[in-house]
């Protein structure tokens, strides 16, 4: 006998047309796509009444994804569902550089290199880059940018 539902999801004429809007967005990332379909088949009102597991095969996410997104509906509402999070600890909100200040540091790699020196060392790259980028980066931002 399967458990009784805990939370029962019941969107208002908004809310699924706010999803409906974001589906349609031709800049939404898969994931919050996902979590806007998932969100609406898991409505009582217009759902097809499928279970989380049904849910989350035809999706191709786990259950506990399924759980999350309930949750984190009936916590927050529709704006954690709609909106992308990236975390402060993802690499994509740690870097230092963009994608032109990378672009100038290859470019000064694959440069002429200074007299008195036989190669660029990343201190040297360092160096020229605090000078010419006015940017504050340490060699190891510029090896992984080099290293990409």
């Amino acid at each position: 006998m399967a458990r009784p539902k805990t939370y029962i999801i019941k969107l208002s004429n908004d809310e699924r047309a706010e999803l409906q809007k974001t589906i349609r967005n031709k800049k939404t990332s898969r994931t919050v796509l996902k979590r806007c379909q998932i969100l609406l088949e898991l409505d009582e009102n217009h759902g097809a009444g499928l279970t989380h597991a049904q849910i989350a095969h035809s999706y191709a996410v786990c259950p506990a994804t399924i759980t999350n997104i309930v949750q984190s509906y009936v916590t927050n509402g529709i704006t954690n569902i709609v909106r992308y999070n990236i975390s402060p600890n993802s690499s994509a909100a740690r870097r230092k550089l963009d994608g032109r200040n990378e672009a100038r540091i290859i470019r000064m790699a694959c440069g002429p290199v200074p007299e008195g020196h036989s190669r660029w060392t990343l201190r040297l790259l360092e160096e020229k880059a605090r000078v010419e980028l006015n940017v504050p980066i340490g060699k190891d931002a510029i090896r992984l940018a080099l290293k990409k």
